[in-house]
């Protein structure tokens, strides 16, 4: 009965919200990945911010990868209502601005051209992170979630290659297509960060995309959180406290395997000075 009850008032409080999906708000901004790289903790501490608005359903609301079959407005019914930005917005004597935080977007084919279709003026924000560890990371949460089958990190950099043929251009070829390969077994191809953004880029312009290195965050993170304010238009209101969100321990890596992908990621690494103004962390 309770169960039963619960269910009733989640419909019926979905339904309401879909309802007033034209009064809602669209996101100004996305952090848009890169997945594993810290993306979860910039948008906690940014969610702090009295002018900056997450989705009601958490931080992310993966709508241009995975639900993009949805309408607009079923999207819109996840971000607060305009009648909220214009009371904060008298408050503060600036207009809010809402959020979401999908990595997935980055890496997915079709996520930039609908973004850019649906949010003509968004402003993007991407975190990368040593390649290296960013697909080991990648592959202990996969396997954590049951996703990743093969108890070898090496053998299941071996069959990336086998694994993802063909699965960009299937999403490409099919909008309602899942890939189960693309979206969960891709961590090399994740961690080619300077391919994406070239991506992002012809569709955004440079000036629309703030780039940040996750070292750089996590080593010091209060000027990077004013830099992402000052990227967003923002007045600095109040330092969040930062925190480290969705770690997980990990046995260490092989020295042959990291250096076998040190040098693989190398050039990848070297295309990324012009966007982040400087060597990557990883590299200096």
């Amino acid at each position: 009965m309770k169960a039963t009850l619960l269910r009733s008032v989640h419909a019926v409080s979905h339904t309401t919200v879909r309802l007033t999906g034209a009064a809602r708000l669209l996101p100004s901004f996305l952090i848009v990945g890169a997945q594993r790289c810290g993306t979860a903790s910039l948008a906690r501490a940014l969610a702090r911010h009295p002018l900056i608005l997450p989705p009601a359903s958490g931080l992310g609301v993966h709508y241009f990868d995975a639900a993009y079959h949805r309408s607009l407005s079923w999207y819109r019914a996840h971000f607060p209502l305009k009648a909220t930005a214009v009371a904060l917005a008298r408050r503060y004597g600036r207009r809010p601005q809402a959020f979401e935080c999908s990595p997935c977007y980055l890496f997915h084919p079709l996520a930039p051209a609908r973004i850019a279709w649906n949010l003509p003026e968004v402003k993007l924000i991407v975190m990368v992170r040593d390649p290296v560890e960013r697909a080991y990371s990648a592959y202990a949460h996969e396997r954590a979630l049951g996703y990743e089958p093969e108890p070898s990190f090496e053998r299941a950099l071996e069959l990336e290659p086998e694994r993802l043929a063909g699965e960009a251009e299937r999403l490409c070829a099919d909008p309602y297509y899942v890939s189960h390969a693309h979206r969960h077994h891709a961590y090399l191809a994740r961690g080619r960060y300077a391919e994406q953004l070239s991506r992002l880029e012809m569709l955004f312009g440079r000036r629309r995309i703030l780039v940040l290195d996750a070292g750089d965050y996590f080593r010091e993170p209060e000027p990077v959180y004013r830099r992402v304010l000052e990227f967003l238009g923002l007045p600095v209101m109040a330092v969040p406290r930062f925190e480290v969100v969705g770690a997980r321990p990990r046995p260490a890596m092989p020295e042959s395997v990291r250096h076998r992908l040190r040098e693989y990621f190398a050039p990848w690494d070297a295309m990324l000075v012009p966007w982040l103004g400087a060597e990557p962390s990883w590299r200096r």
